[in-house]
């Protein structure tokens, strides 16, 4: 990598990652979400809803999936849709309750963030805070989180390139901020069958370039609930740090991705095997 007087990379040249390097010399990145470790000898399972859709739905599938062993509770208070006429979330009156089902199970919450104008909310009531696919490139909201100092996942845009998405990441680490995931949701390509095409090649890649912890998204990666355990084993036969599962009570009344939305029993019975995969490899699920 080349850099001019003035200290500035030449535009010819491919730009390198410098804090999210291996090259820098760092050991492996250990994200702390409360009490949960990410990135270290353990694969911790984050899971709940696409979004928060009401006080039942939430608690019913928050209790559910603490009880299957899942680590961490998703839920979406505010969310980005394809279309403006679908329903965007409840905002911050998700944001309350999430807050409220923390309080009485203790899980810690992961929800998006959009705008650079809601960091200050959600950091009030999130522990990891997400950057979705479609932000992945959004560099004030980047630079936004970086000066937050809360942990933030990091997700893959659908066209991105390794390159990209880690210098997504070096926006963040840039503002200070050194508790960063990094999570492959899967690609866009040529390919239909699937809603993405879920790149679990990006796991070793990823975990080689940079010493930051990356986890799965298999229910994003494949948008087919019969096809998320498959995703989810094969992920943590990769070397997965983690797994960003969604999970609902009721798949079929979903008000936001329900075909790719695994049932609470199905979720009780995917960690039952995903604890042998981790046990295969010399892991464990937290």
């Amino acid at each position: 990598m080349k850099i001019n007087e003035e200290g500035i990379q030449n535009d010819s040249e491919v730009l390198k990652p410098l804090k999210a390097s291996r090259q820098t010399g760092t050991a492996d990145t250990i994200v702390t979400i409360n009490a949960v470790q990410v990135g270290g000898p353990d694969i911790i399972v984050i899971a709940g809803p696409c979004a928060v859709e009401s006080q039942e739905q939430l608690f019913e599938t928050a209790r559910s999936v603490q009880s299957s062993g899942a680590q961490l509770l998703r839920g979406g208070a505010f969310k980005p849709r394809s279309s403006p006429y679908s329903f965007q979330g409840l905002g911050e009156e998700g944001l309350k309750l999430l807050d409220l089902i923390r309080r009485e199970t203790g899980l810690p919450i992961v929800t998006e963030v959009m705008d650079t104008r809601q960091v200050e909310l959600v950091a009030k009531y999130a522990d990891l805070m997400q950057i979705g696919s479609r932000n992945m490139q959004n560099y004030p909201l980047l630079k936004e989180v970086g000066m937050c100092r809360k942990p933030v996942l990091l997700k893959r845009g659908m066209m991105a390139s390794i390159e990209e998405f880690l210098n997504a990441a070096e926006y963040i680490l840039s503002q200070g901020n050194e508790n960063i995931i990094l999570c492959e949701r899967g690609i866009r390509t040529f390919e239909t069958s699937t809603r993405n095409t879920l790149d679990l090649s990006a796991v070793p890649m990823l975990k080689r370039l940079s010493h930051l912890p990356v986890i799965v998204d298999p229910s994003h990666g494949t948008g087919l609930r019969w096809m998320v355990p498959s995703m989810s084993k094969a992920a943590v036969a990769v070397g997965a740090d983690g797994l960003l599962l969604e999970v609902h009570y009721r798949p079929e009344e979903a008000l936001c991705d329900g075909k790719q939305s695994l049932s609470l029993d199905e979720f009780d019975l995917l960690m039952v095997e995903l604890r042998n995969i981790a046990l295969a490899i010399g892991r464990r699920i937290a």
